[in-house]
């Protein structure tokens, strides 16, 4: 899933996530008392409105919670100070609502929204279904959907808080939030779970060092942090798994979707090196991507392949997670760039990508990805027409020359503004791609897939100065 900001382990199973702590480690747990976040995500069900919940916090070492937070934990000689403290959660009920995000909560800490008022936007992503994206800004959060386009509902904070990072689930009304911005709302170094119906905060989770992302399934939180991803259950905020990875200031870290499996993706211990953990399987499988350091990944929905690219942002590979084996390669371009974004269309059958060269390009994948070895593949391709694969007129010297003149290349083209920021996902309509900038910019485009060439744009709108839009 796509993101941009404008800041920038163990064997498995790890039989003690709170083992060998360290300045990365988690520090504090909070959630509501009366709250049980397995609830929230409960099937949809209409229930009365519930009294809110007082929101209690504590102290490292509180006796009460301690022990209550140790019948969880593994039996240790000596106590661990750096365990996750959380306070005891009474079931409630607070069903989860898909689909209908509150758009008129009253709440003393919000403030009427200002049209006036200076926005500066710090952060964009997608939801997991690519149908809404979230933006955080100095003063807030917005929520947006893509067909059609329109606001969802925003957030205003009375005390002007920026908001760093935005992580919607679906549709739902849980999101989780981390401060950002010259005044942030929250210190940077917390996860906010953020309940939309009750317009607050019911949860959060504390650190030792600034939260680089979050990803959000419906049965786990997974926290990205400068050199650690952190799983944790969603029902009760308990830590799962650590994992140990290379320095990851953008926060990479990709999560499938899938009830029947969970796999996540991170960057290795290592330089160009991916780390794919298969929860299901109980499997960890390392895939050395690139020679340079990863720049950008993306993961199927079903999280069976995988798409990287390093630093040098000329080459993007396609792996399966199973077993490592390169799939396809595809060129962007000759000349270094710097990768925003990834995305699969849904049918696996397409991959956009965006740079700071200003154009977005869309590349056929081949059919049986997960199954062909990238050899097959290749010879599959001679059956496709030549805007498909949109080879080099020069493939016929491929292994005289260099593998530049053999290589595949986009089969369309949208072209933006070089140096800005920009992330893509595909749309829900037939070969349509959505297009955000860090400017404010939302495209809906269209291409071609039996003639390629220049996509055709459909839509033009700017969430951040809406009087700018087409």
């Amino acid at each position: 899933m796509a993101t941009v900001s404008s800041f920038s382990s163990p064997s498995w199973p790890n039989p003690n996530p709170n083992s060998n702590s360290d300045h990365h480690s988690s520090t504090a747990t909070t959630v509501d008392a009366g709250e049980d976040l397995a609830s929230l995500l409960a099937p949809i069900k209409l229930t009365s409105a519930q009294p809110p919940q007082p929101q209690h916090t504590h102290e490292d070492g509180d006796d009460n919670v301690r022990d209550w937070l140790n019948q969880f934990l593994p039996d240790t000689e000596h106590p661990d100070p750096d365990r996750h403290d959380v306070t005891d959660p009474a079931p409630v009920t607070a069903p989860v609502y898909d689909g209908n995000l509150n758009s008129n909560v009253s709440n003393p800490n919000m403030n009427t929204p200002d049209l006036n008022r200076s926005i500066s936007l710090l952060h964009v992503s997608f939801n997991q279904d690519h149908g809404c994206f979230a933006c955080g800004i100095n003063h807030g959060f917005r929520i947006y959907n893509c067909d059609p386009f329109r606001e969802i509902f925003r957030r205003d904070f009375e005390n002007g808080g920026g908001i760093g990072t935005v992580e919607m689930l679906f549709r739902c009304n849980i999101l989780a939030l981390v401060g950002g911005g010259s005044e942030p709302q929250y210190p940077p170094n917390k996860v906010m779970i953020w309940d939309d119906h009750k317009s607050r905060c019911i949860g959060e989770l504390s650190f030792r060092s600034e939260v680089r992302g979050v990803r959000l399934r419906r049965d786990r939180i997974v926290v990205v942090l400068e050199q650690k991803i952190l799983v944790y259950n969603f029902a009760d905020l308990k830590l799962l798994h650590q994992i140990e990875t290379f320095a990851n200031p953008k926060g990479l870290c990709e999560v499938s979707q899938g009830s029947s499996n969970f796999v996540l993706v991170c960057p290795g211990l290592q330089k160009g090196q991916v780390r794919v953990e298969h929860y299901g399987l109980k499997k960890t499988k390392f895939i050395l991507a690139h020679d340079s350091r990863i720049a950008c990944f993306t993961l199927a929905q079903d999280g069976h392949i995988i798409a990287t690219a390093s630093s040098k942002g000329t080459l993007i590979r396609i792996f399966d997670t199973h077993d490592g084996t390169l799939l396809q390669e595809v060129r962007r371009g000759a000349d270094r760039a710097e990768i925003y974004s990834l995305a699969f269309s849904s049918n696996i059958q397409w991959l956009a990508v965006s740079s700071d060269k200003g154009t977005v390009h869309v590349f056929n994948l081949k059919p049986g990805h997960g199954s062909q070895c990238i050899d097959k593949a290749t010879e599959s391709s001679n059956h496709n027409s030549s805007a498909h694969t949109s080879s080099s007129s020069l493939s016929f010297i491929k292994g005289v020359l260099p593998k530049y003149f053999s290589s595949e290349w986009s089969v369309a083209q949208f072209r933006l503004v070089e140096g800005s920021q920009y992330i893509v996902a595909f749309g829900h309509q037939k070969n349509t791609v959505v297009i955000l900038g860090m400017d404010g910019s939302f495209y809906r485009c269209q291409f071609d897939p039996t003639t390629g060439g220049e996509m055709t744009q459909l839509e033009y709108r700017n969430f951040v100065k809406p009087e700018d839009s087409l």
